[in-house]
Parts: C-alpha cells; structure tokens; sequence
C-alpha cells in the first residue's frame, strides 16, 4: 500500500481540511536533531510548534532539550500556567500589559528570559519589575547578519552588531535596579533558516553556500568576542543561545555557546528540505479534498492558501505532498478558498471527494490556521490535540 493510500485510510470519515502530524516521522526528526548537536543542549523554539501537546512531548523526549524559546511575552504566561519554567522570548516587546502578565509569571517556580537590544527595553522592564519587587532576566540580542558588497547577508534583527556595541549597551543599563543581563543570543538566520539546496535555483545555491562559508568565521568571531568583553565587564551570562534547524552543526563548533535552538527541524516543513548537510523526514501538514474537475488533467481542492510569512515568492506556498506528482497552476497558486491541481505526472487518479495531502512551508504557522492536529502512530489517529489556536491563544 502506497503512502498516499495508507494516509487516505487514515482520514476516511475526518473533516476536511485537517491538519495532521506523523508521530512516527516526527519521533525520527527528534532523533536525528539530538544526534547533529551531539550532546549539546537543545531550546525547542516554539513558534515552529504551536501546541502545548507537543511541546511537552518534545520536553520529556529526551533531557537534551532544556526549555522553551517562545515568541510573545503573553505566551510565556500561559506556557507557565500549562507547567513550563524554562522559557526564553525571543523578541523584545513594548506592549505593557503582556510583559506585566510575563514578570508575574516569572514569580512562580519559572525562570523567563526578556529580549533586550534597545535601552526602552530595559527601561520598561525595569520599572514593571519595580512594581512586582523582582528583577527581569535580560537576553542581548546579538545581531548575526553580514553585510557584504551589495548584499545585506541575514535578516534585520539588533542594532546590537558588535562586541563594542554590546559593552556600551551593557554600561548603560547597569545602573538600572531591578534587571539582571544573564543571557546573550545570537541567531545566525542566514545559516539556520535559507536553503543552499534549492530546486531549479543552481546560480542561487552556488551563491548561498558561498556567502555561507564566509560568513562562518565572521559569526563565530563576532559571538565569541561579545561574550568574552561582557564577562570581562562583570556580565553574569549564564545562557548563550545560537543557531537554529539549519546551522547546528556549526554552532556547535562554538565551545561558549551552551545551548542551540530547534523548530522547524521536528515537523520538517518543505523549506527545510533545501540543505545540503542534513536530511528530515516530512512530519506534518494539512489535507484538503477534491472538490470538482473542470477539466480531464486538472482538479480542484478546497482552500489550500495557507501561505508562509516572509517576501512574496512561490516557494512560500503549500506544495501538494501526496499523492506524488500534482504541480500547483503557475498563475493560480494556492488560493482562499480552492487550489486547482495539474495531474499529468500524477499516477494516481483523482475524483471529487478523494484526498489530497500538503506540507506547508514554515512549520509552525500551519497551526494558525487549525485549531486542532490529528496525531498518526502506526497507521491510525492516535489522539487529537488542540494548537494554539484552538486554545484561543493569539498572540500576533
């Protein structure tokens, strides 16, 4: 029985469109990250996941992973209500209310780092905490892009970009009562989160992994370096975050970076199947089902436009997973409310009302447009959990 047949079965009788996560799949995924960070230890970054179930489940995996990286200072609340008390938000917030109810949060048996790279941050987090009569946890947000001529290689993140801008930064916010800096991470997205393998884009590979291999040194020197002048100026750093999915091996290679971050490396959406140097298996995605054929070679699929964040290219779309050889319509894509399907190199003949299986091509944006997962183990559903959304946890 093909995969196509076997994932059919399964979904005979659910509603569509669903989501869904191949346990089995996602249990190698685990595997397969533990041993590329040979032993370091792993933050789950949970915007690449969503759901409380699963994050849990990744938690008691394995006691390499230690802690959470989440997205929202609201969320670092709630994880803290479901018994989470290791958790890193990785973006800096001025919204009031969500860091108050963060400092609270943080006054149970839990320990939450804030992002920091400007002084308002700082600022803010200091006098909320004056309230609460506790010091913040501060994280410096390092910037790990690299410029090169003509080329902004990495995404704009910190106007934190060197070790002399991180101890003046440091200077500033040491007179500040009740704030501790304990924390540095630097993410190298230009490494963890783009593709040098990428279909039918040969001149962009070559240059990718090139720009890649001269970047290597320039990251490693300029991570190593802030964290030395900071502990020289009395810095008290204790977690020293890096990398993510597509850059393990690299950052591990960082003797002073304790901790390395995962997301997107357990569900494998279809952009992490672009790299030369690791292969996961496709976890996750979402089925939609046949609704009509206006034409012999084509059928079409309700919804189906679920489609990533980030600059506007066809690559950031769902692509039809199974059954193998459906193309999406190059003027159509993937649309609100149908997708219309090509299926002349499709082997499997489809009527209206039969399957068809995704993936979507950021991982955990998948869950915010389902409220729940349906979890396969051995062939069948084995449980239903809700994401973040079916929670009614919306934080973006």
């Amino acid at each position: 029985m093909s995969l196509y047949q076997q994932y059919s079965t399964i979904f005979d009788g659910i509603t569509t469109p669903a989501a869904w996560v191949d346990m089995d799949k996602f249990d190698n995924n685990i595997q397969t990250n533990l041993t590329r960070a040979n032993h370091r230890s792993i933050r789950i970054a949970s915007k690449s996941v969503r759901c409380v179930h699963l994050l849990r489940y990744l938690l008691n995996a394995s006691q390499q992973f230690n802690g959470i990286m989440c997205y929202h200072p609201q969320e670092a609340a709630l994880l803290v209500d479901e018994g989470f008390d290791d958790l890193l938000i990785a973006y800096p917030s001025l919204c009031r209310d969500s860091l108050m109810a963060a400092l609270q949060a943080s006054t149970k048996p839990a320990k939450l780092y804030f992002m920091v790279d400007r002084v308002e941050h700082v600022a803010l987090l200091d006098g909320l905490a004056a309230e609460l009569n506790i010091k913040a946890n501060l994280c410096l947000d390092l910037d790990m892009s690299v410029p090169f001529p003509g080329v902004h290689f990495g995404v704009h993140r910190s106007n934190i970009k060197t070790p002399r801008q991180a101890v003046e930064f440091y200077r500033r916010i040491k007179g500040f009562q009740h704030i501790n800096l304990c924390g540095l991470m630097g993410y190298e997205a230009q490494i963890a989160g783009l593709g040098d393998q990428v279909p039918g884009k040969i001149l962009q590979n070559i240059v990718v992994r090139y720009l890649k291999k001269k970047s290597l040194p320039i990251i490693h020197d300029r991570r190593t370096e802030t964290i030395l002048v900071l502990l020289h100026e009395g810095a008290q750093l204790t977690l020293i975050n890096g990398g993510g999915t597509g850059s393990i091996e690299s950052t591990i290679q960082e003797p002073l970076v304790n901790e390395v971050t995962v997301g997107s490396g357990f569900y494998c959406s279809h952009l992490f199947d672009y790299y030369r140097n690791f292969k996961l298996e496709p976890a996750a995605g979402f089925v939609t089902s046949v609704a009509r054929k206006p034409s012999a070679d084509i059928v079409t699929c309700n919804g189906g436009g679920y489609v990533a964040s980030g600059n506007a290219e066809r690559i950031k779309m769902p692509q039809p997973y199974l059954p193998a050889g459906l193309k999406l319509d190059p003027n159509e894509g993937t649309g609100e409310v149908q997708t219309p399907l090509h299926t002349q190199q499709c082997k499997q003949a489809l009527e209206p009302g039969d399957p068809v299986f995704f993936r979507h091509a950021k991982a955990g944006e998948l869950c915010e447009h389902f409220n729940q997962l349906h979890l396969i183990r051995d062939g069948v559903i084995e449980d239903t959990v809700t994401t973040y959304r079916g929670n009614g946890w919306v934080f973006m």
